[in-house]
């Protein structure tokens, strides 16, 4: 079996799984956040049920309005911590973090978990050794109830990522490019499994961006194996023991990609699909009004660290907005303790609370029409930061401040 099936069966019970098996399965967390929580708790109540499964296995966080942008956020706010606190909840993350950056940071997603989140973006904690995926709120809520779920399991697709990446080349470039590749169905429903010399290479950060994107390409989750660098990761946040599985030799895939990644350029993609990909160098000079760095995609210190080495001593160019987001409260922390965010701030910079803010289009940077937008984000389908006569690119956290002291799109190399 391969790493997705090893992790199925070890939660169904089985000795084995397949793809297109019907199984099911046990769960380890259940998350929703401030937008999809309030659906599961009014499908949840429909059930009948006295109380959750596990207090201490269901998560909410509240992430996208946060602090609330209006009464309609705040109702949905108040929903969701009325049902933690009535069902005694033990994982009520307010202003802490974007969901994505915070349950492995804090180390509640563990290696070897099934992992259901009622958001898309839940696939990010596969990097970390375990299957992760999203579902819609009515099947959150009865996996809330009863702790498990049924699925259907998946084909995995292996892609192997030869060479070491360039100066400036992450994560975000990795699974842009494979985006542009295979395109928005090309993993439909199958497990993304990364390897490589260069996801060896990568920092866990960098593959927490890669797995992040994984639902992109239509994928049901996106896996790395547990290296030494995982490990450590891990063993330093892990709340509770964790299994490690790796796939069998023999492990059979529905495909194999490969890319040697090691002449890369930073990788930007075009509106409105993270599938229109092309190398900064044949945007360059694309007016842009905002650059947004964050989200769950780039929101770790990492990120912020490489988007304030280009700032500091510069200037944000006058046309534009830059904002950044940080992706958890200890970012934020560090990001203080580092000096970063006076970086940000003389730089011309907003500097956020943590949130997940502009990146669906909710608050703080919000797009007018006509206006363009380079972002860390995942998404830059027609509106999704705003108007739908709006643009969005998308770029690694090196590029979108660059282009934000350039004033268009540029290279870190421009400076």
């Amino acid at each position: 079996m391969n790493l997705a099936e090893k992790i199925l069966a070890a939660h169904c019970g089985q000795a084995s799984v397949s793809p297109g098996d019907l199984i099911n399965a046990r769960v380890d967390i259940v998350m929703a956040n401030d937008i999809t929580a309030p659906i599961a708790v009014r499908e949840f109540n429909r059930i009948g049920v006295r109380t959750v499964f596990d207090p201490a296995r269901v998560i909410f966080v509240q992430s996208h309005y946060l602090p609330a942008k209006d009464i309609n956020s705040a109702e949905q706010s108040k929903i969701m911590r009325e049902f933690a606190r009535e069902h005694s909840i033990v994982h009520l993350e307010v202003g802490t973090g974007v969901d994505h950056v915070l349950l492995p940071e804090r180390g509640l997603v563990v290696p070897g978990d099934l992992v259901v989140g009622a958001d898309s973006h839940t696939c990010t904690y596969g990097a970390l050794g375990m299957l992760s995926t999203g579902m819609g709120s009515t099947d959150i809520a009865v996996a809330m109830a009863t702790g498990e779920i049924w699925m259907k399991v998946p084909e995995t697709i292996k892609f192997v990522y030869h060479g070491i990446p360039p100066r400036w080349v992450g994560g975000k470039d990795l699974i842009l490019h494979t985006i542009g590749d295979i395109g928005v169905e090309g993993a439909r429903y199958q497990a993304m499994e990364f390897t490589g010399e260069a996801i060896d290479h990568l920092s866990v950060e960098g593959r927490l961006t890669m797995s992040n994107m994984a639902i992109e390409a239509g994928g049901k989750a996106g896996l790395c194996y547990v290296d030494a660098k995982a490990e450590e990761y891990v063993r330093a946040r892990a709340q509770r023991p964790y299994h490690v599985y790796q796939p069998d030799p023999a492990a059979e895939y529905a495909g194999v990609r490969e890319y040697d990644v090691s002449t890369l350029e930073p990788v930007v993609a075009c509106p409105s699909l993270p599938s229109n990909t092309k190398p900064v160098s044949a945007l360059r000079g694309t007016r842009i009004d905002q650059s947004v760095i964050g989200s769950c995609t780039n929101g770790r210190i990492e990120d912020l660290r490489l988007a304030a080495s280009l700032l500091r001593g510069k200037r944000v160019n006058p046309n534009v907005r830059c904002i950044v987001l940080p992706g958890s409260d200890a970012v934020y922390r560090q990001a203080l303790k580092e000096g970063l965010i006076e970086t940000f701030v003389e730089a011309g910079a907003i500097f956020s609370v943590p949130t997940c803010g502009p990146c669906l289009g909710g608050y703080m940077g919000v797009l007018a029409a006509g206006e363009v937008a380079i972002s860390t984000t995942n998404r830059n389908f027609l509106g999704r930061m705003g108007s739908p006569k709006s643009e969005v690119y998308l770029a690694n956290p090196a590029v979108a401040a660059a282009s934000a002291i350039a004033g268009t799109i540029a290279s870190p190399d421009d400076l």
